[in-house]
């Protein structure tokens, strides 16, 4: 029962880290109000807790789940898809700088400043297609070395 509670927390973690950053995508549109800024702020903030709860749960379910931390730890794909996140994560500082900094300063930006943090948000969004291709290949025993 432990290994199927911790598969579904850890799918619908990964489902809900993924909805939230194109929420924040979307919201990047357009920040026109200091209540814009607050709000993706916040959504960042969600982004954040949920990236963490991914890893908590993840690696739980690697350690203390039906497969075991064995045979996970020797996967090609099980650390391809833990480094694939951990890029996600990496690109994500910066978005989470300027959203942070806007909102104690009270700065509405223009434009030209989002443009990069969209880039940044767009590249994060097309790697989730990779964890997905990573963990379907690992849950079949591709990688095992």
């Amino acid at each position: 029962m432990l290994d199927l509670i911790l598969a579904g927390a850890h799918h619908l973690l990964i489902f809900a880290v993924f909805a939230v950053l194109l929420v924040e995508f979307v919201e990047l549109r357009g920040l026109t109000s200091n209540e814009a800024v607050r709000r993706i702020a916040t959504i960042d903030l969600w982004y954040g807790i949920l990236a963490i709860l991914i890893v908590i749960v993840g690696f739980s379910r690697a350690a203390f789940a039906a497969k075991g931390w064995y045979y996970y730890s020797h996967n090609a794909f099980f650390w391809a898809k833990v480094t694939t996140f951990a890029v996600i994560g990496l690109l994500s500082i910066r978005p989470t700088i300027a959203f942070a900094r806007w909102r104690r300063t009270g700065t509405i930006p223009d434009i030209a400043a989002l443009q990069p943090l969209r880039r940044y948000l767009h590249i994060e969004l097309s790697l989730f297609a990779f964890l997905l291709v990573f963990a379907a290949a690992m849950a079949r025993g591709y990688g095992e070395f």
